[in-house]
This record gives structure tokens, C-alpha cells and sequence, in this order.
């Protein structure tokens, strides 16, 4: 019964955190990504841990069923060189001066919003004019929600909670931006 407990408590703070979503701004991110294709730019996406395994996964499924130019950075061998040349907070950014142009948009996901590495990418976005997106968590003044408009917070302290809801939300854009959330993936 304990664990059934755990279940139900746990699923009814992912409803309630869905309902509290701020819609037109899911919707706006969706309308950045589209312009950004538009303008024959790409899309960047960074993250740290399971942040990076959900810019992955975005980034691919963006490049590959909803045909938007996407990647990230996590090359284990770009990150260990520009750690080892520039320190760990500023392979992030380093990686975006040598690769990012004014036509991209940068999405920057981070369950704290205070990731030094991260927060450097969005200095770095700020300096240079370059377009920038952010899904953060835990507090809402965090570090990354300052650098821009478009930040999608989670009201949450947990990080697999924020960190499934940012998931569920970019793999939702993706889905919108294709038109339906059922295809093949040979197409």
C-alpha cells in the first residue's frame, strides 16, 4: 500500500504541474523554433546529465521527423578538450562561440537554472544578439530564468520531475511542429 501511495501522490503532482503549465508560452517556443527554420538557422540545445540526454534526444528527433536543423555538443571528446583547455564551466560557452551564429537558437535546459556552464552559454547568447530559450526548475528566480522572456519554469524541487516535464513539453513541440503525434519513423 506504501508504494501505491507513492504512486498515486506522485502522479497527482505531474497533473497538477501540467494544468499550472503556461500554454502560450509552450507556444511561443514552438514559433522561435519554426521561425529559426525559417530563417535557415539551427537549433542548439545544452544540458548537464539528464538535461543532456533530453537535448539529445530532442535535437535528433527535431533534425530527423520534423525536419528543423538541430544538435547539441555532447561529444565526449569536444567536452573533455574544451573542460581541459577552458575549465568545465566554460566548455559550454567556448563550444558556442566557435559553432553558433545569429540565425540559431540556442535552448538551454537545466532542472536548478544555475548551472555555471550553462548560465556562461547565456551570457555568451546575450553578448552576441543570439536568440535563447530557457526550461529551468526548483526556484523561480534561478540564474538562466534573467537572461530571457522565454523561460518555462516547473514548480518543482525534484529533479526527475522537472526533468520529465521538460521532456514531455519539447517532445510535445515536436509533435505540434509535425502535425500529429503518430508517424513512422521512416519518412
Amino acid at each position: 500500500m506504501k508504494d501505491k501511495n507513492f504512486i498515486n501522490k506522485y502522479f497527482k503532482k505531474f497533473k497538477f504541474l501540467f494544468d499550472s503549465l503556461n500554454k502560450n508560452l509552450i507556444l511561443e517556443i514552438k514559433k522561435q523554433i519554426l521561425i529559426t527554420k525559417k530563417k535557415n538557422g539551427k537549433i542548439i540545445l545544452f544540458g548537464n546529465g539528464g538535461s543532456a540526454s533530453t537535448a539529445d534526444h530532442i535535437a535528433i528527433d527535431l533534425t530527423k521527423n520534423a525536419k528543423v536543423r538541430s544538435t547539441t555538443f555532447n561529444n565526449s571528446s569536444l567536452i573533455t578538450c574544451f573542460s581541459n583547455d577552458y575549465g568545465f564551466e566554460n566548455w559550454m560557452s567556448k563550444s558556442a562561440s566557435y559553432y553558433i551564429n545569429k540565425k540559431d537558437l540556442v535552448i538551454l535546459i537545466s532542472a536548478s537554472g544555475n548551472s555555471k556552464n550553462l548560465v556562461n552559454v547565456a551570457k555568451y547568447c546575450k553578448k552576441k544578439k543570439i536568440k535563447l530559450i530557457t526550461l529551468t526548475g526548483f526556484k523561480k528566480n534561478n540564474k538562466l530564468s534573467k537572461f530571457t522572456k522565454t523561460n518555462l519554469w516547473i514548480n518543482s524541487m525534484s529533479y526527475n520531475i522537472v526533468e520529465i516535464l521538460h521532456f514531455i513539453v519539447l517532445a510535445t513541440i515536436v509533435d505540434m511542429i509535425i502535425g500529429k503525434d503518430r508517424y513512422h519513423s521512416k519518412r
